[in-house]
């Protein structure tokens, strides 16, 4: 199944790149919905490295939601286009039903200003995939309002 965003945002490419790149934006866009704390010795870096990234996560910052692991690589630029890609995999709780995750967010420089920013999530869980989606789908709608918000201050 997919979930597509496509957004302009108000900052810079390098912002929304940095952004993109950062645990502190992953947490940023995600809260109150959903919490992330890292499992690595020392927290959360400044910057994803390419990687694997322990983390546990909570629904509302109380509800335990499990653990999984984010998979962080950059593939080559396309043109102007910057990718990050996230193939991690649930390690507990109800990440482990999703079989198959592969999130890549792009961002380039947009027509008339700011950043054109496009995320893509493919993920299978088997059967529970159609239910899965709606689930999936509204999370990446208020991430993206987070962004719009946040991004002139990025």
């Amino acid at each position: 199944m997919r979930v597509l965003l496509k957004l302009i945002l108000d900052c810079e490419p390098d912002a929304a790149w940095r952004a993109i790149r950062s645990p502190a934006g992953l947490r940023s866009v995600s809260a109150p919905l959903m919490v992330f704390h890292s499992l690595e010795p020392g927290g959360f870096q400044e910057q994803w490295s390419e990687g694997e990234h322990p983390v546990r996560v909570e629904g509302l910052g109380v509800i335990p939601l499990g653990e999984q692991v984010i998979a962080i690589s950059y593939p080559p630029a396309q043109g102007q286009t910057r990718l990050v890609q996230d193939t991690g995999y649930g390690v507990s709780g109800i990440f482990t039903a999703v079989k198959y995750w592969e999130h890549t967010m792009a961002v380039a420089p947009a027509h008339g200003g700011g950043t054109l920013y496009r995320d893509q999530l493919v993920f299978d869980a088997g059967a529970l995939s159609p239910l899965l989606w709606p689930m999936y789908w509204v999370f990446w709608q208020y991430r993206a309002l987070r962004m719009k918000a946040l991004a002139r201050d990025w």
